[in-house]
Parts: structure tokens; C-alpha cells; sequence
């Protein structure tokens, strides 16, 4: 099927290209009977405007890219939410992309979204991102952009996290209370700075009671249920069982638990777990997982906010760094057992 031009339809008419474009734009030079015609003929014909060419002249497109690791786990669909709801309600479309943890394909998803002229961006960073050079020259070259949870104290630009530190001290240290001394931490990859929060908000914890750290205690264990069951597997063939384990986030958390019943061994009664990002496993999984729970819908829409100020004021703004609140929920996985 041809596409019809606004030459097409200028030929019907027998009338100029410019005249058809400004019935189009609506100028204040073209009576109101021509423009009526005009705009009745382009319909008739199936005329539609090209939004490419339409971007160029506006020099917006009305269109939001994110960029983020992966779909696996629901933190990330669920921060996709809040910030669909912020730019839908304000006239935008989100394209949406996934890195799948890799850095060259991040760089593609970025560039392929510049290319289709985005007026802005919110990225995530995947586990491979080193090298932020790239969005170095991005941002100085005025370009919009919003980091979110994976963030690089190398970019100037604003950041939506929540207080990682702080939660993971909070959720190790309830551990403590419920009388665990044996503590495990399953730390997410080390390249990533809310790995490090939270693994120093463990050690801290630790400190803060005069309760030793010591090499074994820290297992780099990664983000799926997968590490979870792997590095799990290797304790109990060890035999080297932790009172309790404070994982990087549920899914490893999950995945511990899971090795642990299938062995036979009971949750609290041999290890007590708990994770962090309170996916809604944490609630369907038997016992209930306690868990920090994360703001994931406030995430994104704080993201979007701070990206849609930065559109409204023409890339002016000063860069802000926004720490969002958490909430330890404690459930069964975590508790002490009575003896009464």
C-alpha cells in the first residue's frame, strides 16, 4: 500500500506544498474553509503525518528511553510501572529495552534509543558497566539522563536509590536480636555499589554488637536463585551451616531456602533467612521470606519526575542524588523458634 505524501495530497488540490503544510500547522494565514477542505481531502486519501519528520521539526519526539538489566526478577518491572505512569499521564511514550546484564548490549539499547531520538533517558546499569565513559559524554553534551538503583558516582547526573546501608544494617541486626550468631552474608557482585551498601551495612552491624566478621562469613554469591541454590549446596556439602543468612536480595535468598528443604533441614529451626527487594515470593514461599521492601513504585515514578523537570527546564537543572525510604518486613523465615 503507498504511503500518501503531503504531495500527494497538494496534487489533488492542485495547490502548493505550503499551503497544505500550513492548513497541517494550523497558521494564522489560511482561511478556515481551505484548512476544512484541506484537512477532509488528507483523510479521504489516508494521509498521515510522518512522526519522524514531525520530531525533527518540533525538535522532540515526546518519547522516553529505559534501559534496564533484566525482566527476571520483578524489581525492575515493577519500577517500569511508576515511571510509564508519570510519562503517560504527561503526553510521552516509554520505549523500554533490556541489557541482559550486558554492557555491550546496554550500549546498543542507548544508542539505538539516541537514534530514534528519545528526548531523554532513565538507565539502570547491568553488572558488566565499567566504563560510563560514553555517558559521560552524553550528559555533557546536555542530553537528559536518570540512573536508578545501579548508579556510577562518576555521572553528574540524577540518581533515584534507596538507603541500601542502612537496611541491610537493619535486617542483619534483627538477625542479632533473635539471638544468631552465626551469620552468613550472600553478597551480590561487587562491582555494584548497593552490593557494597549492603554488605557494609552487615560488617557494621556486626561491629556495632562486637560480633566478628570474618573471611568466611561473606560469600559472593550473585542475583538469581541459581547463586542461591549453588552457593547453599556447597555449605551443607561442607558442612559448614550458618545460624542464619542475610542474602543480597530474595531471589538468593529463594534459592537458599530451597536447597535447604530439599535436604531435610528446617527454616528458622536450622537456618534462619533473610533477603531483601520483597519480591512477592517473599510472601508465597513457605515460611514467608522476611524481607527490606523496597519503594519500586516510587522509584519510578521519582525517576521520571526528576527526568521530566530536566525536559520542562531545557536540560538546566542541578544533578540530585534521592535516597528513598525501605521497610524491614519480618516473617516466619527469620524468627527464633520458642522452646516453651
Amino acid at each position: 500500500m503507498k504511503h500518501i505524501t503531503i504531495k500527494d495530497v497538494a496534487k489533488r488540490l492542485n495547490c502548493s506544498v505550503s499551503t497544505i503544510s500550513r492548513a497541517f500547522n494550523d497558521k494564522y494565514d489560511i482561511r478556515k474553509e481551505t484548512r476544512d477542505m484541506i484537512l477532509a481531502t488528507a483523510n479521504e486519501m489516508g494521509y498521515s503525518p510522518n512522526p519522524m519528520a514531525k520530531s525533527l521539526l518540533k525538535q522532540c519526539s515526546n518519547q522516553i528511553g529505559v534501559v534496564v538489566p533484566e525482566f527476571i526478577n520483578p524489581f525492575f518491572p515493577e519500577v517500569i510501572i511508576g515511571i510509564q505512569e508519570v510519562f503517560h499521564k504527561n503526553g510521552y511514550q516509554v520505549l523500554i529495552m533490556q541489557s541482559n546484564e550486558s554492557y555491550i548490549h546496554e550500549l546498543e539499547n542507548v544508542k539505538a534509543l539516541e537514534n530514534n531520538m528519545v528526548d531523554g533517558m532513565i538507565l539502570s546499569l547491568s553488572l558488566e558497566t565499567k566504563n560510563v565513559e560514553y555517558y559521560k559524554k552524553m550528559v555533557s553534551q546536555g542530553f537528559p539522563l536518570v540512573l536508578f538503583n545501579r548508579v556510577s558516582n562518576e555521572l553528574e547526573t540524577h540518581k533515584v536509590l534507596i538507603d541500601d546501608y542502612k537496611w541491610a544494617f537493619f535486617a542483619t541486626e534483627h538477625l542479632i536480636y533473635q539471638g544468631y550468631k552465626k551469620i552468613f552474608h550472600f553478597s551480590g557482585p561487587d562491582g555494584l555499589m548497593f552490593s557494597k551498601s549492603r554488605k557494609n551495612g552487615f560488617i557494621d552491624a556486626h561491629r556495632k554488637h562486637k560480633l566478628m566478621v570474618d573471611n568466611g562469613s561473606i560469600i559472593e554469591t550473585g542475583l538469581m536463585i541459581g547463586d542461591g541454590e549453588r552457593e547453599m549446596e556447597k555449605l551443607i556439602k561442607n558442612n559448614d551451616l550458618p545460624d542464619a543468612i542475610f542474602a543480597v536480595n530474595d531471589p538468593t535468598a529463594i534459592g537458599a531456602m530451597m536447597v535447604l528443604k530439599k535436604s531435610g533441614l528446617k527454616i528458622p529451626g536450622d537456618v534462619a533467612l533473610v533477603g531483601f527487594t520483597e519480591t512477592h515470593l517473599a510472601q508465597l514461599i513457605d515460611p514467608p521470606l522476611t524481607s527490606v521492601a523496597q519503594p519500586t513504585h516510587e522509584i519510578g515514578r521519582t525517576a521520571a519526575l526528576l527526568l521530566l523537570d530536566q525536559l520542562e527546564n531545557k536540560g538546566i537543572f542541578i544533578p540530585q542524588t534521592v535516597v528513598l525510604n525501605g521497610r524491614l518486613n519480618v516473617r516466619e523465615s527469620s524468627m527464633k523458634l520458642s522452646n516453651g
